[in-house]
């Protein structure tokens, strides 16, 4: 699969996702999914992970720009024969790009995924933690991979 095609999988699906919450539910709404392990609940998010820094919409937008500038310029220099690096960057960036999406059209981000014992939470989120633990285990485990962008 293509490093393009995961990162718009991603922000096709997280938004897909989070259109399906928007209409079909109100802002606090939740509905038991496993009946105290995992509801959706419709929290719209102003801030950062955890809703940390609410309300700063500007400063989240553009940090969001910069990392996806970021990851589209590396993504273009990983050398073909590292799919599992460039598939580890296109999970941050189809996260990072569904979530500026809602930053740009809403003035938050929509989260829905609540297990009650962590804050709520979403699909692009998902994508950007998994891709962010897999690439730190490139880092420390895998260096050849990163002295291959110098």
């Amino acid at each position: 699969m293509s490093a393009w095609i995961l990162a718009a999988a991603v922000f096709i699906i997280d938004q897909f996702t989070k259109y399906i919450v928007r209409v079909g539910m109100v802002p606090h709404q939740s509905i038991p999914v496993i009946k105290d392990i995992l509801y959706i609940t419709y929290i719209q998010n102003t801030g950062a992970a955890f809703s940390i820094l609410q309300g700063r919409v500007i400063f989240f937008t553009t940090v969001s720009l910069m990392v996806i500038a970021a990851l589209i310029f590396y993504i273009f220099r990983i050398p073909p024969e590292k799919r599992f690096f460039r598939m580890v960057l296109s999970l941050i960036l189809g996260g990072a790009a569904g979530n500026l999406a809602d930053r740009l059209r809403f003035g938050y981000v929509v989260d829905f995924i609540d297990f009650r014992v962590w804050p709520v939470f979403n699909l692009a989120d998902s994508a950007i933690v998994i891709g962010v633990a897999l690439l730190a285990y490139i880092i420390i485990f895998d260096s050849h991979i990163m002295k291959s962008l110098e």
